[in-house]
């Protein structure tokens, strides 16, 4: 069949406020032209983040009434500590509240000032957390990612040639973890392959460095390298994941995307001494070991999400669902990331808005008409996430300035879809008319979260 269903039956539904277009040209203008200080009520397609936003499934639900909030060894942790070695391999497994809790962790540990972090592409916490200590987040991206528009289908791998040169100008020492992203979030949620994480895992094991994955979004990583890898296309996602994992030597993880958790992480590793360093840091921030700042109905449910997502019947139709989109903006002439990636669609601001200088916010313009046109709310990866260096406070184009639209999972319909895409048809049509965007007052770090703007016009 042709058409694309949802593996699964709605039996609740929440309303969506439906507003006006003046009534958004005033909300806007309230957040300062920052849809992140939008009140969620106010948006009608919120397409922020697939992070914390996902449906949970009835078995899920369930698994809450199970949740034993006992301070200290609760039968909920063992549930959800036996899951994640299962499926990832580690033997320690530490849980936080969410991804960035287990960044704080792990380089609050092994990062220190002048330390290098090679990854693929950071994302906004991971470089947060890095360059809060010190340290230098570097990007090695490989040279397909800069192709936006090629079906290349693991743009998302890492420049290992590129991996190697770092770790001979440098030397092993000042690099005290390698990281990779799957999917490659901010290089457009690309997967990475598995030759890729062989290679990586094979480098660092030569020059004796960690290697250490997010691993967020694995599951549809698992299913893309299914999909599109030679010598998988009958193994199962699970062992995938697990063949994945068995390369590095620990992860983080926000369980809050490939898991369908609201919240909630870990950080695993096989290091028990490394463990004991970090659980005493996990005490004084997150909580004792067996709970890690999360109730025990949350690990119950995750333990339960991280079985969920790696069902096929169920990937096949989040990367199916997020591939219709993009191929119908690709048939419009819509500048657009090429092949569409797992969780998320992401638009090319700089060539959706030529006339727009990187270090006048493409991205940022294009996410306020968006939400003016339709509310919808999306964010910028680009100038404004990552143009800053909280160092020097010198602001430089970043790589790429684009749109994400995030998908949450199993929240939204195909018609949702269709009409985000008649949403992005109208501004592609009057493109010529949107200016340019300043930054009024920002933060040093993660600046994109609580940034005010205004028009360059105003």
């Amino acid at each position: 069949m042709k058409t694309i269903i949802e593996p699964f039956r709605i039996k609740m539904v929440e309303p969506i406020k439906l507003t006006t277009r003046e009534e958004r040209e005033r909300l806007i203008r309230e957040a300062h032209y920052n849809p992140f200080l939008l009140r969620a009520e106010d948006v009608i397609i919120d397409l922020l983040t697939d992070s914390g936003t996902s449906a949970m499934s009835s078995d899920a639900w369930g698994a809450l009434m199970r949740g034993d909030e006992s301070y200290a060894g609760a039968r909920s942790w063992y549930r959800f500590r036996d899951t994640v070695r299962d499926i990832f391999g580690f033997e320690q497994v530490i849980p936080t509240h969410q991804g960035r809790a287990a960044e704080h962790i792990l380089f609050g540990v092994m990062v220190k000032p002048g330390s290098i972090v090679p990854n693929n592409t950071h994302f906004d916490t991971t470089r947060g957390n890095i360059e809060f200590v010190g340290g230098e987040a570097v990007d090695l991206p490989c040279a397909e990612a800069d192709d936006l528009d090629s079906d290349y289908p693991f743009k998302g791998n890492m420049d290992t040639a590129a991996l190697e040169q770092l770790i001979a100008e440098h030397g092993p020492q000042k690099i005290p973890v390698i990281m990779l992203t799957i999917t490659n979030n901010s290089g457009g949620g690309q997967p990475v392959s598995m030759a890729n994480i062989r290679e990586v895992s094979r480098i660092a094991k030569v020059a004796g460095i960690p290697f250490y994955i997010d691993a967020c979004r694995f599951a549809e990583n698992s299913n893309f390298i299914k999909h599109r890898e030679d010598g998988y296309s009958d193994t199962a996602p699970i062992d995938i994941a697990r063949e994945t994992f068995s390369y590095a030597d620990g992860c983080t993880m926000s369980a809050k995307k490939d898991s369908f958790g609201n919240i909630g992480g870990f950080l695993c590793t096989n290091d028990a001494e490394l463990a004991h360093r970090e659980r005493n840091i996990l005490i004084m921030t997150e909580g004792f070991p067996t709970y890690g700042g999360l109730a025990g109905r949350d690990l119950e449910a995750i333990a339960v999400g991280l079985r969920e997502t790696l069902d096929e019947n169920y990937l096949d139709y989040r990367l199916l669902s997020t591939r219709y989109v993009v191929e119908h903006l690709r048939e419009a002439g819509i500048p657009v990331m090429a092949p569409a990636g797992g969780h998320a669609v992401y638009l090319d601001a700089r060539r959706f808005l030529p006339h727009i200088e990187p270090l006048q916010y493409p991205g940022q313009a294009l996410a306020v008409e968006l939400y003016l046109e339709a509310g919808i709310r999306c964010v910028e990866i680009g100038t404004v996430m990552f143009g800053l260096d909280p160092h020097t406070d010198e602001e430089r184009p970043a790589r790429l300035d684009l749109l994400r639209l995030a998908i949450p999972r199993r929240v939204y319909t195909q018609s949702h879809m269709d009409y985000v895409l008649e949403a992005i048809g109208r501004v592609w049509d009057r493109r010529d008319g949107i200016g340019g965007m300043r930054i009024t007052t920002a933060p040093q770090f993660l600046r994109h979260f609580t940034a005010h703007f205004e028009w360059l016009d105003s």
